[in-house]
């Protein structure tokens, strides 16, 4: 199989989707959607409750036929070349969908098998993505006795016995503990660094700035916003101007101070006494000289200043009118199979 490129943006789109549009009897749940994924990179694919986000990782993976509108992964066609897009992708979906009964080895070895692999390369594809993801020691545990971690990371194996160019994970770390979210993260990293191309989608908004180098975020079926994490919190517009007094007891005077002169554009300054600062929001760097000078000419005491963008958690309430929520996607509860399934 040929790799893509590892240098992210190099080639084309490795994912194009034009009109895409899926109906659930009355409800639309992918309404026009338009994206690319470019070659060696991951685009994080966000949204809040019926969004339509799993609908389209079920789409791209051929699962479901869209009603209308056009996708090509890898430069095949969802509609018209399914078997050999199949070849070329892997899929995690929110729940673990191995063998329970089956040990760890025999469900890759199986997914080996149903891939056509031959039985030596199956045999070895499992014994090395089994190493890979620090399974080796339970390979002869049934899957049923895995902890929640140790079944993610069989699936996130599973995914990757066919060496996929594209790889698809449908909130991989729902449910995980830090540690073992940090460790599916370290694991997505090291794929794109060899070449995978990622769509993840995801509820949590760090998981998002920590793997995303671009971001869609899709509301009620439509794509409402894309770009870079930074280019996304400048499009919400504004930052925040952070400011640490010598002396916190003179937190309220300073916000006070602020609000009592009226500086052009600077309003709703609050004072944080439990991290002794005044957050002051600004849209621009002479809104940010005048509210020092300002500060400093009342004679208050400044030990440090310094902005920071919204965090992407407040560009999510921004763009979507909502915050990010635990179950996440129109279609979450139903169980998403493994798209080496449907090969069959």
């Amino acid at each position: 199989m040929t790799r893509i490129d590892k240098n992210p943006g190099n080639g084309g789109p490795a994912v194009q989707v034009r009109g895409l549009v899926k109906h659930y009897g009355d409800t639309k749940a992918l309404d026009g959607v338009d994206l690319d994924v470019r070659e060696g990179t991951v685009l994080g694919v966000l949204g809040p409750n019926g969004a339509g986000k799993t609908t389209l990782v079920r789409v791209l993976s051929t699962l479901l036929q869209p009603d209308s509108g056009t996708a090509t992964v890898a430069g095949y066609n969802v509609l018209t070349q399914p078997r050999q897009l199949r070849r070329v992708i892997g899929l995690t979906g929110q729940y673990a969908s191995v063998d329970e009964k089956l040990s760890g080895w025999e469900n890759l070895y199986m997914i080996g098998r149903l891939l056509d692999l031959p039985r030596k390369d199956a045999r070895r594809r499992a014994d090395e993505l089994l190493e890979r993801f620090s399974l080796t020691e339970a390979a002869k545990k049934a899957a049923m006795n895995y902890s929640g971690g140790m079944r993610r990371r069989l699936d996130l194996a599973a995914s990757m016995i066919g060496n996929p160019s594209v790889l698809y994970l449908d909130e991989p770390t729902t449910g995980l503990d830090p540690r073992t979210r940090n460790e599916v993260w370290d694991e997505v990293q090291r794929m794109v660094a060899e070449g995978a191309t990622v769509l993840i989608t995801t509820q949590y908004m760090e998981e998002a700035e920590q793997l995303a180098n671009e971001l869609t975020v899709i509301d009620k079926g439509k794509v409402i916003a894309n770009g870079k994490v930074n280019e996304l919190k400048a499009k919400v517009g504004g930052r925040t101007l952070q400011i640490e007094p010598s002396d916190r007891a003179q937190l309220p005077a300073m916000a006070r101070a602020l609000a009592e002169a009226g500086l052009d554009g600077v309003a709703g300054s609050q004072a944080v006494p439990d991290e002794g600062l005044l957050n002051v929001p600004i849209l621009s760097d002479e809104q940010l000289t005048a509210v020092v000078g300002l500060l400093a000419s009342r004679g208050f005491g400044i030990t440090n200043i310094g902005t920071h963008l919204p965090s992407l958690d407040e560009v999510f309430l921004a763009i979507t009118g909502q915050k990010p929520t635990v179950q996440d996607g129109f279609d979450e509860n139903e169980k998403t199979d493994q798209v080496q399934e449907a090969a069959v």
